[in-house]
């Protein structure tokens, strides 16, 4: 009996100990992406992971931190974080909701898109007409490929439309960017119509 009252104490003890994990702020004038080397831009494709011994790595592409992780590791992971596409909040990575598909622009093409909930995963996916629900177990599993025909380089600039839609546009000027039509949203048909930042 006091042997389990003796474990018990250093359970409660070790758990008050564990070291907690924040995401830090995207400064777009700074950070650039430590596997691709492009600007960051502090948007919703956003990631980032914290070790445990305290460096932080952050990403302009989910698929670039998965590519951290393949060449690193994830023992050392203190916490990963994603961003919800909707408001820009940070998630843990494993909590989140993703949806894929190849034809969903992202900055490095991966065409993963992350929620923090399945019913604003679902929305989306019955919005834009395509995607596949997938967990962070599910990630695990998958192929990783790049659709280099829908790659962002340089990143991607925001700017709002009169008709409140989202111009995604290059700022390498390769005439790869997307600009809204007359309803407001996307000429791809993938973007968030109406989406504003914060």
């Amino acid at each position: 009996m006091i042997v389990g009252v003796v474990a018990l104490v250093l359970a409660v003890v070790a758990g008050c100990g564990e070291k907690k994990y924040e995401a830090v702020p995207i400064n777009e004038e700074v950070d650039v992406c430590a596997i691709c080397k492009m600007q960051i831009k502090d948007d919703a494709y956003a990631t980032q992971l914290t070790t445990k011994d305290g460096k932080n790595y952050k990403f302009d592409d989910i698929g670039c931190m998965n590519e951290w992780k393949t060449q690193n590791g994830t023992d050392n992971i203190g916490m990963d974080f994603v961003r919800d596409y909707n408001d820009k909040e940070w998630i843990e990575f494993s909590a989140a909701t993703y949806v894929y598909d190849a034809s969903i622009r992202t900055p490095m093409a991966y065409g993963i898109v992350s929620f923090k909930d399945k019913k604003s995963a679902e929305a989306f996916i019955a919005e834009q007409g395509v995607g596949q629900l997938m967990s962070a177990d599910d990630l695990a599993k998958h192929t990783w490929t790049q659709n280099t025909d829908g790659m962002n380089m340089g990143g991607m600039e925001h700017n709002h439309s009169a008709e409140g839609g989202m111009e995604h546009g290059q700022n390498a000027g390769d005439g790869m960017g997307h600009s809204p039509d007359a309803e407001g949203g996307m000429e791809n048909g993938h973007g968030a119509q109406g989406h504003t930042e914060t």
